[in-house]
């Protein structure tokens, strides 16, 4: 159980993940001030798009064993 959660928290503070979450606050305190700018929505779409690709492209190669 302790390993689970180690392994857990040694993915979340990957700094892909930190980038994401980071952005995704920055993001919700600017849609809450209602300032979220074109540039910044296209920047946040692309990292989060690219972010959950790869964790879907990860769970697809272990569901087939090439991992």
């Amino acid at each position: 159980m302790k390993e689970a959660i180690s392994h857990r928290l040694t993915r979340l503070l990957c700094v892909k993940s930190l980038v994401t979450l980071l952005l995704t606050v920055v993001f919700a305190v600017l849609a809450l001030r209602g300032e979220v700018g074109q540039d910044f929505m296209t920047v946040y779409t692309v990292i989060i798009a690219f972010y959950f690709g790869t964790q879907l492209e990860r769970t697809a190669q272990k569901g087939t064993g090439a991992g």
